[in-house]
């Protein structure tokens, strides 16, 4: 690499040098072209049409989908985006789809479709319980801004658990939503999603428990109890206990409703779709069927 360099001409280095600089790839497609629109030339719309002509190109199909959905949504066209990936992620290879979720999932909450959010979100958990994203292995290799990191199963399980049970609760069903979180907490347990466990414990006057949840938190006895962001939100939490005015009970209080099911009987159904094969269910998953018996308690 370094013999080939020396016998760049200057003209080269130059252009070398402003790939790296702007993250634009190299060459002259449509896709490199929207790049660069979107990136130099700070021109959304212009990276758009581009986006478009790239896809239609089949250069760089999965990327140049991504790139525009993120785009739309930036500029409040994410019903634009949300039918672009509906319409186009079959032209994407395989591998490509969890990411093209991941998208959808933010899109969905973007526009406040959360019934879509909460199907994709199971949709989501269902693939990594039948061992199609994790391939049967503990760990998968994720990607954020430009870094590479090691998720294992239960962090990605719980993770998706946790923006679940945050889809609940912004449909205000927050027997759900405390089923799911409480799942979540004992595959993986974080700090943040405490937080959220105790805000829906709120939700429903269950003030001492809400209370027992934040402490955990706030003595430090969480992952990422330390972080800023997580203890001062705890931290809000705590003080609006003591002033809390909780809801007047309805005659006829939101149910454990996953759609049309009861919760505990919708999550032992989907549980046994998951894996009509139990020899493939993989560990964590086991631990669910528990929920069944609480839930009755």
């Amino acid at each position: 690499m370094e013999g080939s360099s020396m016998k760049m001409s200057p003209v080269e280095k130059e252009k070398e040098l402003f790939h790296v600089v702007h993250k634009v790839p190299p060459g002259d497609g449509p896709y490199v072209r929207a790049k660069h629109a979107q990136l130099v030339e700070k021109d959304p719309a212009a990276a758009i049409v581009l986006f478009w002509k790239a896809i239609n190109a089949g250069d760089r199909v999965e990327s140049a989908l991504k790139d525009m959905a993120v785009i739309m949504k930036q500029l409040d066209r994410t019903e634009e985006a949300i039918e672009a990936i509906k319409s186009f992620r079959g032209l994407c290879p395989k591998q490509a789809q969890e990411s093209l979720d991941n998208v959808l999932v933010d899109l969905y909450k973007k526009c406040g479709e959360v019934d879509e959010e909460i199907k994709l979100l199971k949709q989501k958990l269902r693939l990594i319980y039948q061992g199609e994203v994790f391939n049967g292995k503990p760990t998968k290799t994720a990607r954020s801004r430009g870094k590479k990191f090691q998720v294992s199963i239960k962090q990605e399980t719980s993770r998706i658990l946790g923006n679940l049970g945050w889809a609940y609760m912004r449909k205000t069903n927050y027997l759900a939503a405390e089923v799911v979180y409480r799942k979540a907490q004992k595959i993986y347990p974080d700090a943040s999603k405490a937080c959220n466990l105790g805000l829906c414990l709120m939700k429903q006057a269950r003030h001492e428990e809400a209370r027992s949840v934040l402490e955990q938190i706030l003595q430090g006895k969480l992952p990422g109890a330390g972080d800023i962001k997580s203890r001062n939100r705890a931290e809000d939490l705590w003080r609006e206990l003591d002033s809390w005015q909780p809801p007047p009970l309805s005659s006829n209080p939101p149910g454990l409703g996953l759609e049309d099911d009861d919760f505990a009987d919708g999550l032992e159904r989907l549980i046994n779709e998951w894996a009509p094969n139990r020899s493939r269910r993989l560990p964590i998953f086991e631990e669910i069927s528990e929920f069944r018996d609480e839930l009755a308690c």
